[in-house]
């Protein structure tokens, strides 16, 4: 029976997109060289100490394993996921190549898979037992036939959680890695609930905790200003905030940032939040824009919503209810 396999995008998912467009999969291990020669769990153990002689024993453990797996247990025909955060898509593909060592073909990535991504499943249409187990920091685990199954008819529940072995569980920083991936996936998926003018007014709740005067404005026409921020909240004092808010609007292109700037004058400061975020044009055209303009996606706004949540007023605090845990 073909395996099903979870490979991380490295750090953030940063490298999802790249593993798409090449149609491959890959994991990192810099300094350690070609796996070629490394058949047994063992001999892993051994290139490791050598190359992390300064690593906790558990983590050396956790990074054996995941190398040996990429190596030798994962097979052509296999099943295999990854997570792209910025589209909130896994893309589930079948392995469809050996081992490969090729350094530059993916960015930090030199130990490949090719793969054949047949399927996209949106994160939001998933159960959440199957969003907590997928949530791992683990770079490479089996989330279980039961998972796979829920992802191939998208929206039947799924019971049956992923078992990890010692290896996979590694010290007590991967654990709390992993619990901290989760609470940020869950945060992001309450966050990614709310309506567009629940999320106009949390932006200004975050904004209200950094120090501004902010409202969110009428229904209507806006000029690309759903929220508007200053010092005295009368827009008299530098710098004034403007807010463009899209939600569930998929990724923004840089007509809508150009839009969007070609509105600003002078000391006004620009804030584009698109959750669906934003494609390499448009951060171009961020860029390049006569003011200082800040775009932000669904992940940075997760980020700055957990750094502020202690400053947040009972109106934010309404629209995210969150408790810290220790």
């Amino acid at each position: 029976m073909p395996g099903f396999w979870m490979v991380r995008a490295g750090e953030g998912g940063y490298l999802a997109k790249e593993f798409v467009e090449k149609e491959c999969v890959a994991v990192g291990f810099d300094g350690v060289g070609s796996f070629e020669q490394l058949t047994t769990l063992g001999a892993f153990k051994g290139r490791l100490l050598g190359v992390y002689p300064d690593d906790s024993p558990g983590k050396r453990a956790g990074a054996a394993g995941v190398g040996h797996k990429f190596r030798t247990l994962v097979q052509r025909g296999d099943r295999i996921l990854t997570y792209d955060p910025d589209t909130r898509l896994y893309h589930l593909g079948r392995v469809e190549g050996d081992y490969e060592y090729r350094p530059g073909f993916v960015s930090d990535y030199s130990h490949v898979r090719r793969v054949k991504w047949d399927r996209q499943i949106l994160r939001d249409t998933l159960s959440s037992g199957v969003r907590n187990t997928l949530g791992s920091t683990l770079t490479l685990f089996e989330p279980g036939d039961a998972i796979l199954q829920e992802m191939l008819r998208s929206g039947v529940s799924a019971e049956t959680p992923a078992v990890l072995d010692e290896e996979d569980r590694g010290d007590e920083t991967t654990i709390y890695l992993e619990q901290l991936s989760r609470s940020h996936e869950f945060i992001a998926d309450r966050v990614n609930r709310l309506s567009p003018h629940e999320m106009e007014q949390l932006l200004a709740a975050l904004l209200r905790t950094m120090g501004f005067k902010a409202r969110v404005t009428l229904p209507g026409p806006d000029r690309g200003r759903d929220v508007v921020a200053s010092p005295d909240g009368l827009g008299l004092q530098s710098p004034r905030i403007f807010c463009e808010v899209k939600h569930r609007k998929g990724s923004i292109g840089a007509p809508e940032v150009r839009s969007f700037t070609s509105t600003l004058r002078g000391d006004d400061r620009g804030l584009f939040l698109s959750t669906g975020g934003f494609t390499r044009e448009a951060k171009y055209e961020g860029d390049r824009s006569h003011v200082p303009v800040t775009l932000v996606d669904l992940e940075e706004l997760v980020r700055l919503v957990v750094e502020h949540y202690e400053q947040f007023d009972t109106v934010g605090r309404a629209l995210i209810p969150l408790d810290r845990v220790y």
